[in-house]
């Protein structure tokens, strides 16, 4: 009697959970919560990973002629953010899986040859940046600093507490950092919600801090989500991706790529997404005139996470100085887009067309993989986490 009331029981919890998951899925898009207190994008499903005994994938991802893609590393559970140290040590940081690794290669084979767990338990550790010998990591509402860290990768030194003035919200909470030329550590803030006025100064920005997390203050304005940046390799310049919102369709706003040269910029959240789509609720209080347009509109819902610009030596010369972008996937368009790296070419400071890279995470309707950041090794090959088969790729290229 007790086992046929637990098999009940069991019957009746997995039937709950395909209700809920089939509510999730049919809900027409610009449907569901209000604007202002829609759900965050919900926690990533946990793909089988590629098996580890060789280099090459399960699956055809396309590239240019010339590239290959492989397996660097696996068994990174939730694999995000990365920075890599002078002596070849791979941070990645995660989000969902509360945990930080370092991903070693001894012999340099361009496989890694082993995964350390440095810490877990922790709250959303997206961010990870690498200076003077110590690692600097991003939770939601604070920055830790370990020191000296690769001492002993097993035994981490207790964390010093660089700074903990961010908010505590877990929407849009996770972080990603990184240092730029003018010795600044960048740190971004999300805006607590789907769309909404940020309730406090530090919402909906980029800001930076001294390394000891003095002289904290915004950068740049109007940021609803920012899971990536980097630097222009000449003049220095802040580029960063940043995610639109939703419940306004399938095919708008656009996600951006955007080009901050100077503080003090304001690039139009919550009153005008893509450079020129007044919100509907919120529009009317500042027109699009008002603020900085992206550089590049990128694809509606794609999630646009991490960008490097190529400063290697591997690829063509077409790619120098170019930009390329991790695209998550979108989680809620009826018709899904992304799940793939995008390339941005440049003139000058002008992004002149946006174009596949990379492409086959997401095959007739089916996720493969998600990628998030990307990382130019020594050698001029690139690094893409994801987060979704918890697993590391290397694209090289040899003609």
């Amino acid at each position: 009697m007790i086992k046929y009331t637990i098999l009940l029981l069991l019957i009746a919890v997995f039937s709950l959970g395909l209700l809920g998951c089939a509510e999730a899925a049919s809900a027409p898009a610009g449907q569901g919560a209000p604007a202002a207190t829609a759900a965050t994008e919900p926690e990533e499903p946990v793909a089988t990973p590629p098996p580890a005994e060789e280099g090459d994938l399960p699956f055809d991802i396309q590239l240019p002629p010339g590239f290959t893609i492989q397996l660097y590393a696996t068994d990174i559970p939730n694999a995000r953010s990365m920075a890599l140290s002078p002596n070849g040590t791979l941070f990645v940081g995660s989000r969902t899986e509360g945990k930080f690794y370092a991903v070693l290669d001894a012999d340099q084979d361009y496989r890694a040859d082993e995964v350390i767990v440095l810490g877990e338990g922790m709250n959303m550790p997206n961010g990870v940046a690498f200076r003077e010998g110590a690692l600097y990591l991003a939770e939601v509402g604070r920055v830790l600093r370990y020191d000296n860290i690769e001492a002993d990768l097993r035994n981490p030194p207790e964390p010093v507490v660089v700074s903990q003035e961010f908010p505590s919200d877990q929407h849009h909470g996770w972080k990603f950092i990184r240092f730029g030329p003018d010795g600044l550590l960048y740190v971004p803030v999300g805006a607590p919600c789907n769309v909404c006025e940020p309730p406090g100064p530090l919402y909906s920005t980029i800001t930076r801090m001294q390394p000891d997390g003095s002289g904290l203050e915004v950068y740049a304005e109007g940021v609803r989500n920012s899971v990536g940046f980097d630097f222009h390799p000449e003049t220095g310049a802040l580029w960063f991706t940043d995610n639109g919102r939703d419940q306004m369709g399938d095919d708008i706003p656009p996600d951006e790529l955007n080009r901050a040269p100077e503080p003090g910029l304001h690039f139009g959240f919550p009153y005008c997404h893509g450079g020129a789509i007044a919100d509907p609720e919120f529009g009317q209080e500042r027109p699009c005139d008002e603020f900085t347009p992206p550089a590049m509109p990128l694809g509606p819902h794609v999630a646009a996470l991490g960008m490097r610009f190529y400063t290697g030596e591997m690829f063509p010369a077409e790619y120098q100085g170019q930009i390329f972008i991790a695209e998550h996937g979108s989680w809620n368009r009826s018709a899904p887009i992304g799940y793939r790296v995008m390339l941005v070419r440049l003139e000058g400071n002008e992004a002149v067309s946006y174009e596949p890279f990379a492409e086959g995470w997401l095959r007739n309707g089916q996720t493969l993989g998600r990628p998030v950041d990307l990382l130019i090794l020594p050698d001029g090959s690139m690094l893409v986490s994801d987060d979704y088969a918890g697993a590391i790729y290397r694209i090289s290229y040899s003609g």
